[in-house]
């Protein structure tokens, strides 16, 4: 039956079936379906994923976020965090045959080490690492970079595998490349580069159906705004003279 809402008046007393809204009415359902069935899928492959995971894969997620909230709050243990979590992460990528992804690991090791030596002894006279900000131009020749670079990787993996989206692909690697020297070195913005590289990822893993790694990385970008809240705070308060950009 068609609601008394839905008809429209023509002269006197004549009314007809507003045929606008009952395509409207249609059209509402035809979209609350897609989205139901949209909504499965996710859950679906969420549970699918969250079965499939290892005890190793779920370590070094763990790690991940251990690192990520004591970064934010500025403390040590990040780093052994860092150092367990990409350790781990090493071999569960060679294992499933992506071999760039854990050759990148190992990079990540390294910077775990290289990251709990300045912020210990990579202030002045070897103390303590203070937060600090590059200077516009840096940024500049940071992001200039990483674009450069991006590029030629993406092209050279365009041209030679099948690889999804190679472009961005090679963007977010080596961004998050250059973004962990700056966490290393306690440069404030390093966080503000997160948000970027953390949603295009985000992108990236919803387009290959990897809703746990995309759920993962939304997690990252509310720590990444809290983090750079918090370093900013730390900054506003340092001693002027430890207010040098760090290179």
């Amino acid at each position: 039956m068609v609601s008394r809402h839905c008809f429209t008046a023509f002269g006197k007393g004549a009314t007809i079936p507003c045929t606008l809204c009952l395509v409207a009415k249609h059209h509402s359902n035809a979209v609350s379906a897609i989205i139901m069935l949209i909504e499965y899928k996710v859950i679906s492959s969420l549970i699918e994923q969250l079965l499939a995971t290892s005890l190793w894969e779920a370590l070094a997620v763990l790690f991940g976020i251990a690192y990520l909230l004591l970064a934010m709050r500025e403390h040590i243990w990040c780093w052994y965090a860092a150092f367990l979590g990409t350790a781990i992460s090493i071999y569960v990528f060679w294992d499933a045959s992506l071999l760039m992804e854990s050759a990148l690991n190992v990079y990540y090791v390294i910077m775990a080490v290289y990251g709990w030596y300045q912020w210990r002894h990579g202030g002045k006279a070897h103390s303590q690492l203070a937060i600090s900000r590059w200077p516009l131009h840096y940024h500049g020749l940071a992001i200039t970079g990483v674009l450069v670079v991006a590029g030629c990787s993406g092209y050279l993996l365009s041209a030679n595998t099948d690889a999804a989206w190679p472009y961005l692909d090679s963007f977010t690697t080596w961004g998050a490349v250059l973004t962990t020297y700056m966490v290393a070195r306690k440069i404030l913005e390093n966080w503000l580069y997160w948000l970027v590289i953390d949603s295009v990822s985000i992108v990236l893993y919803i387009d290959r159906e990897l809703y746990l790694y995309a759920l993962l990385f939304v997690a990252y970008l509310v720590i990444a705004v809290f983090g750079f809240l918090a370093w900013r705070r730390h900054l506003a308060g340092q001693p002027v003279g430890e207010l040098a950009p760090q290179q």
